[in-house]
Parts: C-alpha cells; sequence; structure tokens
C-alpha cells in the first residue's frame, strides 16, 4: 500500500507540472523544427515538371490568435534565386513572386479555390496586402526580406481555430531554376521573434529533401473527426529511399512511391485511435548512392476527397507510436 501511495503522488505530481507549463505553439520556422526539411522549393514557369515541381507555384497559410494584438511580419529567408541555395539550370535567370493576402478569400477552409488544387481555378483570392518579385539580387542571397507590418485584423477570421487567416502565394513567374526559401512568422522586422499560439499550413507542400543519408525529413497532417481513411499522392520521388507513416497506432507503414514526374496515389485506413491527432509522413533517404538535390511534392485527401492540411507544427505534438500490449490472466497452481 505504501508503494501505491508513493506512485499515485508521483503521478499527481507530473500531472500538476503538466499544469503548470503551458503547451505553447512556436511554429514561426516554415518548415517548422520537427519537419527537419531544409527549404521548401519552388521553380520558374519555364522549369521542366520532372524537376520536382509539379505547378510552379505554393501555397502557405498563416494563422494568428485572436487575442495577439500587435503588427507582425512574414518573413522570407534568401527569396531571391541564384545564390548559395537555389538549384542552378544552365544560368540563373528566373524570377519569384511572393504575394501576401488577406481578407475574404484568404481562409482556404471557407473559400476551397484559394487551396490551389483545382487546375485552372484562380487561387489568388482575397485582399493583397504586399507583393515582390525577386531576381537574382545578391543583396538578399542568403538573407531575409520582410513583408510588413501587417495588423492581425487584416486576415480572414476562422472562428473554429479562433484565429486570422493570412495566405502567402509563390509563384515562379520566369526562368527555369529552382527557388529554395523558407519563412518565419515574427513580431519583429529584422529578428525571428515566435508569436505565441501561431501556425502555418498548406495543402500541397514542395520541399526539398537534404542531401545527407541520416536525416528523415517529416510532415504532419492534422485527422479531424469523421475520418476513417486518406489517399495520399506524392510526385516525382526520384527512387530515394522510402516514405512510411508512423502514428499513434502504426509502427511505421510503407506508401507506393512515384516515378520521375508521375504522380502516384494510395489508400491508407484510419484507425479510431488516430483521430484528432497528427500522422508523421517519414521521408527517409535511400542509402547507398545519395540522390542529391530531390525535390518532393506530397497532398493528402480524406475519403470524401477534401484536402487535408500539413501543420508546420503538428497539432497535439509529434505523434509516438505506442505498443499495444496485452494483459494474461495467471491462474494461482492448485
Amino acid at each position: 500500500m505504501k508503494f501505491e501511495r508513493s506512485i499515485y503522488k508521483i503521478l499527481v505530481f507530473i500531472s500538476f507540472i503538466g499544469i503548470m507549463i503551458p503547451v505553447q505553439i512556436l511554429a514561426q520556422a516554415v518548415p517548422g523544427k520537427d519537419e527537419n526539411i531544409p527549404f521548401l522549393v519552388t521553380f520558374g514557369k519555364e522549369g521542366k515538371i520532372s524537376w520536382g515541381d509539379d505547378d510552379f507555384n505554393q501555397i502557405f497559410f498563416f494563422s494568428i490568435p485572436k487575442d495577439f494584438n500587435q503588427q507582425f511580419f512574414i518573413r522570407v529567408f534568401d527569396p531571391d534565386c541564384g545564390g548559395e541555395h537555389d538549384e542552378i539550370q544552365g544560368e540563373f535567370n528566373s524570377k519569384t513572386m511572393f504575394s501576401v493576402y488577406g481578407g475574404k478569400g484568404a481562409d482556404p477552409e471557407v473559400h476551397e479555390e484559394s487551396r490551389g488544387l483545382l487546375n485552372g481555378v484562380n487561387f489568388k483570392m482575397g485582399n493583397l496586402l504586399a507583393s515582390r518579385v525577386f531576381g537574382t539580387e545578391a543583396r538578399y542571397d542568403n538573407k531575409y526580406y520582410s513583408f510588413g507590418p501587417l495588423n492581425p485584423t487584416e486576415g480572414e477570421f476562422n472562428q473554429k481555430w479562433n484565429s486570422y487567416i493570412f495566405k502567402v502565394v509563390i509563384e515562379g513567374v520566369a526562368g527555369d531554376d529552382g527557388n529554395l526559401y523558407r519563412f518565419f512568422l515574427s513580431r519583429d522586422a529584422n529578428s525571428n521573434l515566435a508569436i505565441e499560439g501561431a501556425n502555418a499550413f498548406t495543402y500541397e507542400y514542395t520541399f526539398r529533401m537534404w542531401n545527407d543519408f541520416k536525416s528523415i525529413a517529416h510532415i504532419y497532417p492534422y485527422i479531424d473527426t469523421g475520418i476513417v481513411s486518406i489517399k495520399q499522392s506524392n510526385f516525382d520521388w526520384d527512387n530515394d529511399g522510402k516514405i512510411m507513416v508512423v502514428s499513434k497506432y502504426k509502427r511505421g507503414i510503407v506508401v507506393p512511391l512515384s516515378n520521375e514526374a508521375e504522380w502516384i496515389k494510395s489508400q491508407i485506413p484510419v484507425e479510431p485511435a488516430e483521430v484528432n491527432s497528427s500522422l508523421d509522413f517519414q521521408f527517409h533517404k535511400r542509402q547507398g548512392e545519395l540522390v542529391k538535390n530531390n525535390n518532393v511534392v506530397i497532398t493528402l485527401e480524406n475519403q470524401r476527397g477534401d484536402a487535408l492540411k500539413f501543420y508546420s507544427s503538428p497539432i497535439g505534438g509529434v505523434p509516438v507510436y505506442v505498443p499495444k500490449t496485452s494483459v494474461t490472466k495467471i491462474e494461482p497452481k492448485k
């Protein structure tokens, strides 16, 4: 009995500590720290899709909590295309346009076309708040450029998440090179100061894999109530290892992989234990011969065909597989 009381006290203490330490979402870096992705990538519109970008644009959404009442900045790291990190094709000749939208049309839950997944449908809905085209300007190479200041109420309010939504559209408007970049959502124009409770998400993730055998990239889709299965689609994997899905329920299942310049789709069942949590899509490099500069595209949808979000900071935290245990009753010997 003394042992049981001691265990109980320890558990109560741990629970108390958990209450005292607030759970903070500090997903200001895009890609996020837990994703372990070096860069997002967008090619110029004259590029080839076999280089790993299926449509030469990318759309990210940023959510700002309603109770945050200060100005903020959307910072882009290395927005130019022509320096240390970018992918050259012959010579650098690309231009990339970054555009920030707010107001009615920015929230993709309300305006499906804003997600950028419907071919031939305009995704530039909302109020254009800021826009800039970057070429090969050396002054932006390996440095940040800040859009803003922006006011939270300039976004479109989402009542479900109690947040204001902003949209950033990235387009390769000229050339054929790959522009590699990252974002940071900040309270300051000249440094990266996180906004508590903020997050970022996208519906179609186009990113660069590490040139490193040991690095595993992750993306984290959220499984909402009512989802019983999902369909994953990956593009231009280039025989670079394997893609595994891990969750609290799944130890790791391997999905079919796309060949060069093609999409491949597969169905994944969702277990009740996985609902209202995130999945962990893991991208493992092929061992042996290193596949360099591999760019990948991935999308997900549920059984109804609705697109799923990938969050820079996984909702509910990074999922960890929990082995299922069984208890066998042992009858006493007679």
